[in-house]
């Protein structure tokens, strides 16, 4: 829902600032809150969209292991996930706390630290989904039978 929300009020922004522009009267800080929302906007979905399993994927060599196989081939995956996450977390409320006194884009009221906190909240809110998933794929491996070859 936030990043519906997000959405709209980018392309609101953007159309006001353009008709604005045409007569004359240009909102350039429109824009940069706009951008600052896209940000937001790119994690929250990006997690929504992993929750729902709405992320694309290429299985043309992982729908030809066993179904134990494709669930350790999907653990791994989320490890390095897990791992990346691990790591994107800490440095980006490094990079937040670094950048507090930095004014966004010039607009004095706005810390640059609001955009850059999207990327450790994110992370965050992708961490827990990834706890999500790798519990689901834990109880499939320990459902699955050690010798299952269910290849179509």
């Amino acid at each position: 829902m936030v990043a519906r929300v997000f959405l709209v009020v980018m392309v609101l922004l953007v159309f006001f600032a353009a008709v604005a522009r045409l007569a004359g009267a240009p909102l350039n800080w429109a824009l940069d809150i706009a951008t600052a929302l896209f940000a937001w906007a790119c994690l929250i979905a990006g997690d929504v969209a992993w929750r729902h399993d709405r992320l694309m994927c290429v299985d043309i060599l992982t729908t030809r292991l066993s179904e134990r196989g494709q669930i350790v081939f999907r653990l791994v995956n989320h490890a390095i996930i897990v791992a990346f996450l691990l790591y994107v977390i800490p440095t980006g409320v490094w990079l937040s706390w670094v950048s507090r006194a930095r004014s966004f884009q010039g607009i004095p009221e706005i810390s640059y630290s609001w955009v850059t906190m999207s990327m450790p909240i994110g992370g965050l809110l992708l961490l827990a989904t990834a706890a999500i998933k790798i519990r689901g794929e834990l109880r499939l491996l320990s459902a699955a039978p050690a010798g299952s070859a269910d290849r179509d």
